[in-house]
């Protein structure tokens, strides 16, 4: 028994870790991405919003998926095309051409995403979901510490064509994996309707939930600073404070280590603390941290170190907050988790997106793009945690 969890775990982990592997692997190649393809750093970057795009359009498209057909055959299916959509990001000669395919590279590995939520819920109690998300983003958190390093690496030497044969490589393996040693968690359901008419009402369902409202608009809105970050730390490691590449590598997964690290207290946490309590204390420290980087990047107070220090904490509340608000979004569903999770990976993504987007469309040549819209996104989701929690206790909604 001990054996066949950790092997769902596992398997649940790596699938979750498709998305910021296939960022992670490439954030470092922006600028000779740029310079192969005769565009600039910043139109590059619309192959990241791209992504985030196809990772919102796709979770909504796999959750009713995931809930009429069971879990693996929709999973069997999105990993053909991640796998497919990647050896054509390989073959890419233009950046219009790797846009277009890192969209659809998204809306296949996108499954990966939606489906281990789905299937945490059909495994595991409540109480034991938030311990198991801690657990998948210990897992998940090797690929910002490992990704970049061996992307960076492969880039030098062998151009950065060779990451996405790297991420195919990641997709068919995983395919066998679903194939060979993941075991069905729900049966297929063919009472469920993937008709318009039916899947549109489940979704608003969900959607005005008020306690999957909160938490997963409040969780979703701190993610947001974190994609922030992404978008824009190529520029502001490389551009303004001109590491290289491999030395771009060691700090992305450092600061990764911070995710990791606080997913695992998390679990330590949650012994004394619920997951709303636990929620409550982090988003407002996430506050006050992306505030103080805003601030001082206005009056020019950060050099290199200080700036990792800063965004090194803003990811460690992260690691607290994500796993818990995640959680306690999906207390409600058990019949429908599948198009809760779909929902809620939409959420995040589609803020994501839109926090990335920002950061370059607001690109000045300082960091003030990045550390505002990462300040902006945990205030954000600050104010709607607090007052989605007095809309809570109104309604007389007890927290789990």
């Amino acid at each position: 028994m001990n054996n066949n969890r950790f092997i769902l775990i596992l398997i649940l982990g790596l699938l979750s870790a498709i998305g910021p592997f296939s960022i992670d692997t490439y954030l470092s190649g922006f600028p000779s991405i740029a310079s192969d393809l005769g565009v600039s750093v910043d139109i590059v970057s619309y192959s990241l919003s791209s992504f985030f795009i196809g990772i919102s359009v796709g979770q909504l498209i796999y959750g009713p998926l995931l809930d009429r057909f069971g879990r693996k055959t929709p999973l069997i299916i999105g990993l053909v095309i991640y796998f497919l959509a990647s050896i054509g990001c390989a073959l890419a000669n233009s950046i219009e051409t790797l846009i277009a395919l890192r969209f659809l590279q998204a809306l296949g590995g996108c499954v990966g995403m939606v489906a281990p939520r789905a299937i945490v819920r059909d495994s595991f109690p409540l109480q034991e979901s938030a311990k198991i998300f801690s657990t998948l983003i210990l897992i998940l958190g090797v690929s910002p510490i490992i990704a970049p390093t061996v992307g960076s690496y492969m880039i030098t030497a062998l151009g950065w064509h060779s990451v996405f044969w790297l991420q195919g490589a990641m997709g068919l393996l995983l395919f066998l994996a679903v194939i060979f040693q993941l075991a069905e968690s729900k049966k297929p359901d063919p009472s469920i309707s993937l008709k318009p008419q039916h899947i549109i009402p489940s979704f608003y369902n969900i959607f005005r939930n008020p306690q999957f409202f909160t938490y997963a608009f409040a969780g979703s809105m701190v993610s947001g600073g974190v994609y922030a970050y992404l978008s824009g730390s190529p520029f502001v490691f490389m551009k303004m404070y001109h590491v290289s590449e491999q030395q771009y590598g060691w700090i992305f997964g450092f600061l990764a280590g911070g995710l990791i690290l606080s997913s695992q207290l998390n679990n330590l946490a949650l012994r004394t603390f619920r997951s709303e309590q636990i929620v409550s204390v982090v988003l407002t420290i996430q506050t006050i941290i992306g505030i103080t980087l805003f601030i001082a990047s206005i009056f020019d107070w950060l050099n290199l170190y200080s700036t990792i220090l800063l965004i090194f904490l803003f990811l460690c509340c992260q690691g607290f907050s994500f796993p818990n608000s995640s959680a306690l979004s999906l207390v409600p569903f058990s019949k429908e988790a599948g198009s809760a999770s779909a929902l809620l990976g939409a959420i995040q993504m589609g803020i994501g997106s839109l926090s990335a987007a920002l950061v370059g469309a607001l690109s000045n040549g300082t960091s003030l793009p990045m550390t505002g819209v990462m300040a902006g996104c945990a205030l954000v989701g600050l104010t709607i945690f607090r007052v989605g929690r007095l809309v809570l206790k109104r309604k007389s909604i007890i927290f789990i």
